[in-house]
């Protein structure tokens, strides 16, 4: 597939792999990459900057096709600094953005042959993206999973506003895991598509805990819950017992010090890693309820392609020339 996301980033089909705090790390995306994609490390989940450039240089181990490295500074409080440069001096060429502020870090990384992709949730933030630099937006509906905007925009129809409003690229991102979803986000004027959920569910993400995969195949998409609102930064999980103590928590007006602990990194952790749902919580989109299986990363490129074709197919019966 040929379009200025797929040339940009030198990457046969236009699909980049979430960034997935805990879980984005050297077999995911080595395999995403593999199979056409751009597959991305998550940094700011490693402890340090020497085991970020352990993990490159894992991916690196593991295939000679281009991958990045996410950054997602809004939900963690250190300094990614030392990261980024890693990440620089081992020649990564695509860096993603999610959370935050991303100027300062757009910044650190001009001059530098490397390509930026932020994520955004309005067209504010697409504009403010493009003026800064960055080389495309990955724009999230509400749909998505973990952190979302504030304005509860759904794809739909936040993809095409973000499309006419900037000059760059853009990656439809939120409700998306098959090529029906590939093939509309194209057709609402995106060139490419940004996937998180769908690859939690594969062979190759082994971090993902047997019970977390199994939560998001038993899931509809009534089986989400947005967690965080009342503090201004709302994200979708899978419902869990975890999470359903922690909206309990906002109903009854707890504030940040009274919700840190059971919204921290680790109780998140407590289940993707370990399954305990009574008291861990994860994200994931509303696609779980287009996700039943658990195929190897390679076999869902195919599937999803072959899908695409296949709509395409469909839709060309409805369509006719105007003569």
């Amino acid at each position: 597939m040929n379009t200025r996301v797929s040339e940009l980033l030198q990457i046969t089909y236009p699909v980049v792999q979430g960034g997935l705090a805990y879980l984005a790390y050297a077999n995911l995306a080595a395999a995403v990459s593999n199979a056409g994609g751009l597959g991305q490390i998550t940094a700011m989940s490693l402890p340090s900057a020497e085991a970020l450039r352990e993990e490159i240089r894992k991916v690196r181990s593991l295939t000679d096709k281009p991958f990045g490295v996410n950054f997602a500074i809004g939900q963690h409080n250190r300094p990614y600094e030392e990261l980024l440069d890693v990440a620089i001096e081992e020649g990564v060429k695509a860096f993603s953005v999610t959370g935050g502020n991303p100027e300062p870090l757009v910044r650190r990384l001009d001059g530098h042959d490397v390509k930026k992709l932020v994520l955004v949730a309005s067209v504010r933030q697409a504009q403010k993206a493009e003026a800064i630099g960055a080389d495309a937006v990955m724009a999230v509906g509400q749909e998505g999973g973990g952190h979302l905007g504030r304005d509860d925009i759904g794809t739909f129809v936040l993809i095409p506003r973000v499309v006419d409003s900037v000059k760059i690229p853009v990656l439809a991102s939120g409700g998306i895991g098959d090529g029906r979803g590939i093939l509309a986000a194209l057709a609402l004027g995106a060139e490419g598509v940004e996937m998180g959920t769908r690859f939690i569910a594969t062979k190759e993400c082994v971090h993902a805990h047997p019970a977390y995969q199994e939560a998001i195949l038993q899931g509809t998409e009534q089986d989400t819950a947005v967690i965080k609102r009342t503090l201004g930064a709302p994200a979708r999980v899978v419902r869990t017992s975890g999470s359903d103590h922690i909206l309990q928590l906002e109903r009854e007006g707890a504030g940040y010090e009274q919700l840190k602990s059971f919204i921290s990194g680790e109780n998140n952790r407590t289940f993707i890693y370990d399954g305990d749902d009574q008291n861990g919580f994860g994200w994931a989109g509303q696609v779980i309820g287009l996700i039943h299986d658990v195929p190897s990363v390679q076999e869902l490129f195919t599937r999803m392609f072959s899908d695409l074709d296949e709509t395409w197919g469909r839709i060309g019966k409805y369509v006719k020339p105007i003569v």
